[in-house]
């Protein structure tokens, strides 16, 4: 599986969105379970014929986000950087750092959210908090792919958090998945388009250290594999209040963000499972 990987990541990334596209459907088609939570999630965010319009291409976009990160993690990462077609909202970037703030960078699973990374790791220091994944192989693959340079890897626990933190009091910039289920006393429920999700804690409590901006980000996968168009966004309300408040608010940020590019958007993730040992939501 290793020597595919790194095979994959040779081809161009019009073959891989190729490739995807196939694999996508054939998900989609083969797993009752993912079928459901696609169309369910999608339900829950838009009307019968919109989730209906949406769906296909969210298929196809869901399977081109797997079969791209072979390209994202392995090739050298100024060539990846160039793979930006566009960039849109930079400013809310140069503002932040003439502040001299800090930065949490937000990036859902919309569109290539790996890419992110990625670009920013060309242009600033940069540390990123990920999960490691299930398959034992990959884990080395994903480590090569994602760090080195002024891109820093923290792994989701204590020591990870810990990481977060010093880099911030540095007022340097932060990045995390802001839509991932967190695990028991990570998260507490919120409402996401309307249904309550468990809903990590972390970002919201890195928004009470010091002088911190929250710009949200993602890379729009451009038609036919002709690169990225990235988007940088500070959110349409302060993030303030208690962590209640702090919490809901980036998820309606988030909600806000995902309907702007709704195809890309990985609606086939398991958002609102309870993890093991997490109580009931209210």
């Amino acid at each position: 599986m290793t020597l595919l990987f790194r095979l994959l990541g040779r081809l161009p990334l019009r073959f891989l969105y190729a490739l995807g596209a196939l694999s996508g459907w054939i998900t989609y088609l083969a797993s009752p379970t993912y079928r459901r939570h696609t169309k369910e999630n999608l339900a829950l965010a838009y009307g019968p014929a919109e989730a209906e319009a949406i769906l296909p291409a969210a298929v196809t976009h869901a399977g081109r986000g797997v079969l791209e990160l072979p390209l994202i993690w392995l090739r050298d990462r100024r060539e990846v950087a160039g793979l930006v077609r566009q960039v849109t909202g930079w400013e809310v970037v140069e503002h932040a750092q003439a502040r001299g703030e800090g930065i949490l960078f937000l990036t859902p699973h919309l569109g290539c959210f790996d890419i992110i990374a990625q670009y920013l790791a060309v242009h600033m220091k940069l540390t990123v908090l990920y999960r490691p994944p299930k398959l034992a192989w990959l884990k080395p693959l994903m480590e090569e792919g994602r760090g080195g340079g002024d891109l820093h890897l923290a792994q989701a626990d204590l020591s990870g958090v810990r990481l977060l933190l010093r880099a911030l009091k540095r007022r340097e910039a932060i990045g995390m998945l802001p839509d991932q289920v967190p695990g028991e006393g990570e998260g507490i429920w919120a409402d996401f388009f309307g249904r309550k999700a468990f809903t990590m804690t972390l970002a919201a409590r890195l928004t009470e250290v010091g002088k911190v901006s929250v710009i949200l980000t993602y890379a729009e996968r451009l038609p036919k594999g002709a690169g990225f168009h990235v988007h940088f966004l500070p959110p349409q309300m302060e993030i303030e209040g208690a962590l209640e408040q702090r919490v809901a608010a980036l998820n309606l940020a988030i909600e806000a963000l995902v309907r702007r590019c709704p195809e890309q958007y990985l609606w086939g993730y398991n958002r609102y499972k309870a993890p093991r040992g997490a109580p009931p939501p209210c």
